[in-house]
């Protein structure tokens, strides 16, 4: 008896001096995919390109400039500013990114740590959109917002988009998106984890809602069962966010890591 509680302690003990506790959640994932974000100057041109300009509200300041994206002391900076390049015509530019034709994945786990800046007019978010949209265009093939941030909120905004939700207006049931306190001025982890039947979101390790793929569901309510890209922005104004106050430029997301992960 005796040299079995020698032998307990000492196990204990053992225990005890690591100071670590594992995470039994992190035993169910595997890495397929990061970036770190460690090399200094553009975003690595093998996983991220240029999200190009167009009428979406989000896009129509994205330009293809080093002063609205770059990697700097281990974090990726994503810029809304005031343009001051004569050839361009807008009077904003911003900082947009994907990984479209680089990278994409079907189910599985995406975590982005990231902070956020606040200004009247600042929309940053995080998000994914189908890399060959096989039921049509938007909102047909779906979209999935990890994170959406406006103006000077405390809270961001977590949100899915699908012919089910914004055509046919059944929001309801499932609930399509949640709001969530995070840290301002920190560094928050943003996070999907997306299974054959549900979308789980969460915010700092904390799961904040889920979307279920209904009974006998058909791609108008659930068109998740595809590839999707990464999309990483930094966007200014527009119907949702509202008008641009000047002087609260420039604004930027800062991101830590991306980090995306399959089940084992």
């Amino acid at each position: 008896m005796k040299q079995l509680t020698v032998i307990l302690l000492m196990v204990l003990v053992a225990g005890c001096g690591t100071g670590k506790v594992q995470d039994k959640s992190q035993k169910r994932w595997y890495l397929i995919w990061q970036d770190e974000f460690d090399n200094e100057g553009k975003p690595d041109t093998a996983k991220w390109s240029h999200s190009p300009r167009n009428s979406a509200d989000w896009a129509r300041f994205c330009t293809d400039s080093d002063a609205t994206r770059f990697v700097k002391d281990g974090k990726l900076h994503l810029r809304g500013i005031i343009n001051t390049n004569k050839n361009d015509t807008v009077k904003y530019n911003t900082g947009c990114i994907r990984t479209a034709n680089k990278f994409s994945f079907k189910y599985g786990k995406i975590e982005v740590k990231a902070k956020l800046d606040k200004g009247k007019g600042s929309w940053p978010a995080i998000w994914m959109m189908p890399q060959d949209p096989k039921y049509g265009g938007w909102p047909h093939s779906g979209e999935i917002d990890i994170m959406e941030h406006l103006n000077y909120d405390t809270i961001v905004y977590q949100t899915l988009h699908t012919n089910y939700i914004d055509i046919q207006e059944k929001k309801e049931y499932p609930p399509y998106f949640t709001t969530v306190p995070f840290k301002v001025d920190s560094y928050n982890v943003y996070a999907v984890e997306w299974y054959p039947n549900r979308l789980d979101f969460f915010v700092n390790g904390e799961k904040t809602f889920s979307y279920p793929k209904i009974e006998n569901a058909d791609s108008k309510q659930w068109p998740f069962n595809q590839e999707f890209f990464i999309i990483l922005d930094q966007a200014l104004g527009g119907n949702w966010v509202g008008s641009i106050k000047d002087e609260d430029l420039p604004v930027e997301m800062l991101v830590d890591w991306v980090r995306v992960y399959k089940e084992k």
